[in-house]
């Protein structure tokens, strides 16, 4: 009696699960938004992850609104922020990591700033004079100005797809760059050895100056090679046995891992100090001299690299 039953619900259910499946699914209702698939990985906004910067997930204001911002932005402010944002021939800071603007939503903290200006700016930088200009047009500016922040790469990196003359980008003293690099670059980089011709690698100084302060300095292409993407080297004495030395592969608070030249992967207990384990990674002096440039710095040791091609 169970089969019977089971049987004759069988032949109601079925033939309505294939008509279902014959129909087309039901067109959205009209105006409405249908949900995108989520993106996967491999290329920027849109193509990769999805926008993973503050300013990449703000909406853009209208497409007259930003040519007005950007009218006035290039007449009034480029001369000391630059064309790009990067900071100008006056010496104006670099916009794209001013705390400010990356909090301002809609031009409210952009505005006091641009009516009263500036006149005890932080060391090192010029004073700023005020603008009287009216709410609408500081509110034009700073939505421009998001909207080159929402162009910016992973992290924050600095859009660099605007082609610009390099002689509107290039705000810094060669001179000065030339003197920075001998004083804090020299001992690691070389203009003759993996810095050589740098500046043909690159599009634009843009590129180059991220390429730089990246630690990417050589290798194929200008990409990777420079100290920062260099491996860890390190030596490990075991107690009464000789120096073994490779790239580091791992290291904790038991064990010290190392690949030798010919691809021999050796691994050490470590307890306490023994072994004796030396490290040398060329990249630390980097990570550790970058947060401490000025903008001027920036600007200075790129116009001087531009000249090395």
């Amino acid at each position: 009696m169970r089969i019977f039953r089971f049987l004759r619900a069988l032949l109601f259910v079925l033939p309505a699960a294939l008509v279902a499946q014959a129909q087309p699914a039901a067109a959205p209702p009209q105006g409405a938004v249908q949900a995108e698939p989520p993106a996967g990985r491999g290329g920027a906004q849109g193509r990769g992850r999805g926008p993973n910067f503050p300013q990449q997930q703000r909406p853009l204001a209208d497409a007259a609104v930003l040519a007005r911002g950007k009218g006035l932005y290039d007449s009034m402010c480029s001369a000391c922020h630059g064309i790009d944002l990067r900071g100008g021939q006056q010496g104006g800071p670099n916009l794209l990591r001013s705390q400010t603007l990356l909090s301002d939503k809609a031009g409210e903290l952009v505005l006091p700033i641009v009516q009263g200006g500036r006149p005890n700016p932080p060391a090192g930088m010029p004073p700023m004079p005020a603008f009287p200009l009216p709410p609408d047009d500081i509110t034009a500016i700073a939505e421009y100005l998001h909207s080159v922040l929402g162009q910016a790469g992973n992290q924050g990196r600095p859009p660099v797809g605007e082609s610009i003359p390099p002689e509107k980008i290039l705000v810094g003293d060669a001179a000065a760059g030339q003197a920075f690099f001998t004083a804090k670059c020299s001992s690691c980089h070389s203009v003759t050895g993996d810095l050589k011709a740098v500046a043909s690698r690159v599009a634009d100084p843009r590129e180059l100056q991220n390429l730089w302060l990246s630690g990417g300095g050589g290798g194929r292409g200008g990409r990777g090679g420079g100290a920062a993407s260099r491996p860890v080297i390190v030596t490990v004495t075991p107690a009464g046995g000789p120096a073994i030395q490779g790239r580091l592969a791992r290291i904790d608070e038991f064990f010290v891992s190392l690949i030798q030249d010919d691809g021999t992967r050796r691994t050490f207990a470590r307890k306490g100090a023994e072994p004796k384990v030396e490290l040398r990674d060329p990249g630390e002096a980097h990570r550790t001299l970058v947060p401490t440039l000025a903008d001027k710095d920036m600007h200075n040791v790129t116009a001087y690299l531009w000249t090395i091609k």
